[in-house]
């Protein structure tokens, strides 16, 4: 053998001494830095190809201009036709391939999505690749029981809570619904509420109806800290789903944004058919209908607020065609999302997608594989802002703090993935490759490594890494397990005054909060 041979012992003990090296470092140069924080470069995975994407626009643009939207409310039609739509002879509305380009030429392509610490601050648009939450869980998995029960609004802020805790979710927008609460205005009152008091992100919410605006807009004035302050950095986005697919207006949520756009809040504009249901079966043709419905969201709300900001959120869902159930996982709903990403690019616009909503009930395998696949897809293809990519469970019907945690050091992993590997004289490291072959035999603990490793590697939290012995030793833990122990960590912690106390006590005197001060 070499006599620079390393046989096992001495690599265990290479092995051994790197470890403690990089300990020893760790203590004294602090945590390791995040090799791979949010907003990485995303593109690098095109399912469409440049021809196939001009090829689905232009059928696109053709039915907004022939097909139109159906069920407009009269104020939108009056505005639209103002803005320089027209009624075909069926009487729907229609806009002209130039006036959609003018107005997507006119939308912001990047944009500041503000959290009320500015650390928070997320700079979207181009490649740059964030996830998020967002749903509309009506079921939380317990935490104790591992069973389904009807979602609170504690839940809906212990999921703020705990969001704001978990570093590779770059906004936070609500999660599950409080069905305690009967009445829908207090019902969204008290859902900003819950958000603004568990997090100091970039939040989202949505809006039963359009009453619910002007009080939820005072609650977040008042914990901006006066008239008007939430207009001048606007910290909460609107999620707004106001297309019935297949391409009809929404009156309720069309008057939701008639109503935001006078608060300069950010609006995220939701297109949600399914695939075989709403919209064509076929991916390339279900394509072509949601990304003419989505330039229909975009139509409505310039014409009531010309150059507002808008994330263009092109959902395409997908049903189980042997049954009609929707499903939110597999193969196919990844590779549209994908594709919905590569349109929103090519477009100039700030795009959207949802992914990772496991159709699984239990914090297990199934849900793994089905979260990491659609979550993967998107990033890869550059989607601006990736939705529902955490914690969310059972066909969207479920959310779990424990698939919370999980996703979160999954997202971690993904976007190290999307960031890929840089190649430089450095990286390369020929020189080096020379000098251990040479010396020691093995690369552990040099000079090149530490800088690697303080560059380049993720390092699990929850992920187990112990070999077998150590793994039985220290009780067989599972991923389940373990996320219970850290969900229990951080939601134990004492609250954080987001919300100070005499705004809290504002909104008490203002508003019916139906959370009180020694629950949270």
């Amino acid at each position: 053998m070499g006599a620079h041979y390393m046989a096992p012992e001495q690599a265990r003990s290479g092995r051994g001494a790197g470890r403690a090296a990089r300990h020893k470092q760790r203590q004294t140069a602090g945590a390791i830095p995040h090799p791979c924080p949010p907003g990485q470069q995303g593109g690098a995975y095109q399912p469409l190809t440049q021809q196939e994407i001009i090829t689905i626009t232009d059928n696109a643009f053709r039915l907004l201009e022939n097909l139109g939207m159906g069920e407009v409310p009269d104020y939108l039609e009056e505005a639209a036709l103002a803005l320089g739509g027209h009624l075909n002879s069926d009487g729907r509305l229609c806009f002209k391939r130039a006036l959609v380009e003018e107005i997507i030429e006119g939308t912001p392509k990047e944009f500041t999505l503000h959290g009320r610490d500015p650390k928070h601050d997320l700079h979207v648009g181009g490649r740059r690749v964030y996830y998020g939450t967002a749903g509309a869980a009506v079921q939380t998995l317990d935490i104790e029981t591992e069973l389904y029960r009807a979602s609170t609004v504690e839940d809906c802020y212990n999921f703020a809570k705990l969001g704001d805790k978990l570093e590779n979710l770059a906004w936070f927008s609500r999660t599950c619904v409080g069905t305690d609460i009967e009445d829908i205005i207090e019902a969204d009152i008290n859902q900003a509420y819950a958000l603004t008091s568990g997090t100091s992100k970039h939040i989202g919410t949505s809006f039963n109806v359009a009453e619910s605006v002007a009080p939820c807009m005072e609650l977040f004035d008042i914990v901006a800290g006066g008239p008007g302050k939430f207009a001048e950095k606007p910290f909460c986005k609107c999620h707004l789903t106001s297309i019935l697919s297949p391409m009809r207006y929404g009156e309720d949520a069309v008057a939701i944004a008639r109503e935001i756009v006078k608060y300069n809040m950010p609006i995220n504009a939701i297109v949600a058919a399914q695939a075989g249901a709403t919209a064509p079966a076929p991916l390339a043709g279900m394509l072509v209908q949601t990304t003419a419905e989505a330039l229909a969201a975009l139509m409505m709300i310039n014409s009531f607020s010309r150059g507002h900001q808008v994330i263009f959120s092109n959902w395409p869902f997908v049903v189980d065609l042997r049954t009609g159930s929707f499903t939110g996982s597999g193969g196919e709903i990844s590779v549209l999302n994908a594709g919905a990403a590569q349109i929103a690019n090519h477009l100039g616009l700030v795009g959207g997608v949802a992914t990772s909503m496991a159709d699984a009930k239990a914090v297990d395998a199934q849900m793994g594989a089905e979260k990491t696949l659609s979550a993967a897809a998107a990033g890869l293809a550059g989607a601006n802002m990736v939705y529902e990519s955490a914690g969310m469970m059972a066909s969207l019907l479920g959310v779990s703090f424990e698939a919370m945690t999980l996703d979160n050091e999954m997202l971690a992993n993904i976007q190290r993935t999307i960031r890929g590997f840089e190649v430089n004289d450095d990286t390369l490291g020929y020189d080096a490759i020379v000098k251990h072959v040479m010396n020691e035999g093995h690369f552990l603990g040099g000079e090149q490594t530490m800088g690697a490793m303080l560059r380049d590697y993720y390092y699990p939290k929850l992920a187990n890494r112990d070999n077998p012995t150590i793994w039985a030793e220290s009780g067989a833990p599972d991923a389940w397990g373990t996320a219970k122990i850290k969900v229990k960590e951080i939601l134990s912690a004492p609250r954080e005054d987001y919300v100070s106390a005499e705004a809290d006590a504002a909104i008490r005197e203002r508003f019916n909060i139906y959370l009180s001060p020694e629950v949270m």
